[in-house]
């Protein structure tokens, strides 16, 4: 007896999609077919020009502040009554700032940790959890428009995919910011942890770990007196471009086989490489 099938449009809800690796996700997403739902926090008119540059259509602005768990639970329940279902979750926003160990106020020092673990740790978390709570609860799906595909108990992508972007700062150490540091190995862990409870339920989890990587945010840095510093690490004589982390995120979202889940990819051009 031949089963019917139904075809759905996949959909994908990336945070910190406003620019920089996130946009190049988002636009890597869509290009394969994919409904985005783009998280911004404030600058909403990056996230209007970042929406305007997607293609295809039925994609969606989502504002939320990560760092409060409200609002993250919140943006989870709008992305998915607004875009119907989450096949992918990308957990890609995050913050980074100074806060060295020997020059730090112990207020400054609390006040670094917290607000980085919140977003770079906790908000991933919390995410990851309700997506993949309502990836397996999910049995059927509506038809929809656009790009489909047939989905079946035996189909490679599973029942959904969660992509976590890391650092090498997890492994290399950030002396300089070690509250960083310690938030990706802290999401390295999350991602292979989530990856051993869900893969029975057939929702596969990827972390990749980029480098250095020319976005706006990094531009300053890599173009200071230390950018002479931070190419010499790198043997391509160049940094990583957010198309680049962009591939491999569409890739793990859409097409790594299910052998793949709980690995870490680094994409740090060789700049440092671990045993």
């Amino acid at each position: 007896m031949t089963t019917t099938r139904s075809l759905i449009r996949r959909t994908a809800l990336v945070t910190g999609a406003s620019r920089g690796i996130g946009r190049s996700i988002a636009v890597g997403l869509a290009a394969r077919g994919v409904r985005v739902g783009i998280h911004y926090h404030t600058n909403r008119a990056a996230a209007e020009a970042a929406l305007a540059g997607l293609p295809g259509d039925g994609h969606a602005l989502f504002a939320a502040d990560l760092v409060d768990p409200e609002d993250t639970r919140r943006l989870w329940e709008e992305a998915l009554t607004a875009l119907g279902r989450i096949d992918v979750l990308v957990n890609n926003a995050g913050l980074f700032f100074d806060h060295p160990p020997l020059s730090t106020s112990l207020e400054e020092w609390q006040a670094a940790w917290q607000l980085t673990l919140a977003m770079n740790l906790s908000a991933p978390a919390n995410l990851s959890m309700l997506a993949a709570q309502a990836m397996v609860a999910r049995t059927s799906a509506p038809d929809a428009p656009g790009a489909a595909h047939a989905e079946s108990p035996s189909d490679a992508f599973g029942r959904g995919r969660i992509v976590n972007i890391s650092s090498r700062g997890a492994f290399r150490g950030e002396p300089d910011a070690p509250a960083y540091g310690a938030s990706k190995a802290g999401l390295n862990a999350l991602s292979q942890s989530l990856a051993k409870a869900l893969a029975p339920q057939r929702v596969y989890v990827y972390c990749l770990a980029p480098g250095f990587v020319e976005t706006d945010m990094a531009a300053p840095l890599l173009h200071s007196a230390s950018g002479v510093d931070i190419l010499a690490q790198h043997p391509l004589g160049r940094v990583a471009a957010p198309d680049e982390v962009a591939s491999a995120a569409v890739f793990c979202a859409l097409d790594a086989p299910a052998a793949m889940t709980g690995s870490i990819i680094d994409i740090n051009g060789a700049s440092y490489l671990r045993t």
